[in-house]
């Protein structure tokens, strides 16, 4: 039984009361661009795609980002910085907190209404003060569309790479979409659902009967998986990507292009081994041009202070889902990376 409790704003109207400026407008559309370029391999830079694991603070999450666009200018010739604004990330189990979009105030109750515009305000103040549009987490493909004209990059999760709504929607976006690995590993499911990202297909979206172009930018993230005990097992090393590099090919996929998930089951759930983790990739691009083609960047969990709290925690800056590394950590390594490229 559903109870109903209230009406909630469409996305036409969110947009209609809060919109980004003109400036802003060419602020993304730039951006967007500059990424298609990476992706396809154009723009020998790579992409890094960083921020806390769930934006839970707008005052934070503007702060820590304002930090990464000082940064971002120092690199932009070697990396593409992408903040993080994950807005309807929850905590794993689905407990308490269940990201900005259900829980605004996460010391509060759900109020998807206040949701829904706060993260629209985050998202619009982060373009329009940093320069940096943004990534976000398609967690679900129905709340797409309130955030649909202030993403440059779209996520699509290790629990939603299977789901055939998460597919087709993917294949709308106008941005690069990054598909995770499922839970399990499966890379041929993993290329299964960017071929059915890049294609076109026809299907129910809100209230219409859609049909799609297919993007041609939807590619690989590789974030690790867990066996059947529930082990992490990472796929970051040299012999997991030439693998997908062989199997892409002979997929005859568009764009090639892998990005590697730093954390999660590729770091064990140990955020601090995230600069190990980089560090080998940058030296494995290096060494190996096709490693190097393949891969065109990091996603990488990092806040303001190290390590994570619960929910009811008052640290500013620092995670309540998933741990981070902190801003000391996170200036080294992009530095670090920039000069190792």
């Amino acid at each position: 039984m559903f109870e109903k409790i209230k009406k909630i704003l469409t996305p036409e109207e969110a947009k209609s009361k809060l919109q980004l400026s003109e400036a802003g407008r060419k602020i993304k559309s730039e951006r967007d661009l500059q990424l298609k370029k990476i992706i396809s391999g154009s723009d020998k830079r790579k992409i890094v795609i960083i921020g806390p694991c769930s934006a839970d603070n707008e005052a934070a999450v503007l702060d820590y980002i304002s930090r990464l666009a000082v940064i971002a200018e120092k690199v932009k010739d070697k990396l593409f910085i992408v903040p993080r604004i994950y807005t309807n990330k929850p905590r794993t189990r689905g407990d308490g907190y269940k990201g900005m979009f259900h829980n605004p105030n996460p010391h509060k109750g759900t109020d998807i209404q206040e949701g829904i515009m706060a993260i629209r305000d985050l998202h619009i103040k982060s373009i329009e003060r940093s320069g940096l549009s943004a990534a976000d987490e398609m967690l679900y493909p129905e709340n797409y569309e309130y955030l649909e004209d202030l993403l440059s990059y779209v996520a699509v999760g290790a629990r939603s790479s299977e789901n055939q709504q998460h597919r087709l929607v993917a294949s709308g976006v106008d941005v690069p979409v990054g598909v995770k690995n499922p839970m399990f590993g499966s890379m041929p499911v993993l290329l299964n659902s960017i071929y059915a990202a890049q294609i076109s297909s026809e299907f129910k979206y809100g209230n219409y009967q859609v049909k799609t172009s297919g993007n041609q930018y939807a590619h690989a993230v590789l974030r690790g998986c867990v066996d059947s005990f529930g082990n992490n097992m990472p796929n970051y090393h040299y012999e997991d990507v030439m693998r997908l590099y062989d199997m892409y090919t002979k997929q005859n996929l568009k764009n090639p292009a892998v990005i590697i998930d730093a954390n999660h089951s590729n770091s064990n759930k140990n955020p601090f081994e995230q600069e190990r983790i980089v560090k080998e990739l940058v030296a494995n691009m290096k060494s190996c041009d096709k490693f190097g083609e393949l891969v065109k960047g990091f996603m990488i969990e990092s806040y303001i202070v190290d390590g994570n709290q619960s929910p009811d925690g008052d640290v500013y800056g620092k995670s309540i889902t998933d741990a981070c590394i902190g801003w000391e950590k996170t200036e080294r390594l992009i530095y670090d990376v920039a000069d190792g490229i």
